[in-house]
């Protein structure tokens, strides 16, 4: 796609929340756009008129929004250019796991298809991202995986992927990266306190206090065989 016919960077922004929600099997609508994008409902509903104008998006009759193929079309773009690009900041400038989602942003919509192609040949095709997420296409990879919270004291997992809702909580992430949290690391869960909405976990027999709404957000594979 030329950059005379690629939308804008905020359209890209609309369509790859929307394609991420969808994926994720929750109902797209206007509210929903508004809390994941952080703006105001009437920002949103402006928005998506244009895209609808545009041809990026339909609106069924309970206003649920679908992308069309054109839309989706985009939306995996604009998606695999974000996640390769995290990727060249992890392996190339050795960024932490909390700070290449945000700076990933600012590169992401400037990408050249060529140079996405090059990207994906140097990083090796990744399937995932590297907090895990899976990039268009191999989402069936992950359907197995879990959240944390569906695990009881005693079981081992492996962490698989920190979901994309946690990609813009800067303190979350270094919260989680600072205490071992990262994809392919060995958790033993200790204790689950739903009174006080927390857990306790442990990496390398270090604890780690988790409340159950963050828990949530992280999946994983499990439960091992004990060592």
């Amino acid at each position: 796609m030329t950059d005379e016919m690629r939308p804008s960077p905020t359209i890209e922004d609309y369509l790859a929340v929307i394609y991420t929600l969808d994926r994720d099997g929750e109902r797209v609508i206007g509210a929903r756009l508004a809390q994941s994008l952080d703006v105001s409902a009437p920002t949103v509903t402006a928005t998506l008129k244009r895209m609808e104008r545009d041809g990026w998006i339909v609106f069924e009759e309970d206003k649920e929004i679908k992308l069309t193929d054109t839309g989706k079309s985009i939306a995996m773009s604009v998606i695999r250019r974000h996640m390769l690009t995290e990727w060249m900041l992890a392996r190339v400038l050795k960024l932490p796991l909390s700070e290449i989602h945000r700076e990933a942003h600012q590169i992401e919509h400037t990408l050249s298809p060529e140079v996405e192609e090059r990207l994906q040949s140097e990083m090796d095709d990744p399937m995932f991202c590297p907090h895990g997420n899976p990039l268009p296409g191999f989402e069936d990879e992950a359907r197995h995986w879990q959240p944390l919270t569906n695990f009881l004291p005693g079981d081992q997992v492996i962490l698989r992927r920190i979901h994309e809702n946690l990609e813009n909580d800067y303190d979350q992430l270094f919260f989680l990266e600072n205490n071992g949290l990262k994809p392919g690391v060995l958790i033993q869960v200790e204790e689950v306190l739903p009174f006080n909405e927390t857990m306790q976990i442990s990496i390398d027999r270090h604890p780690v206090i988790l409340g159950l709404v963050l828990a949530e957000q992280l999946y994983v594979e499990g439960p091992q065989e004990k060592l």
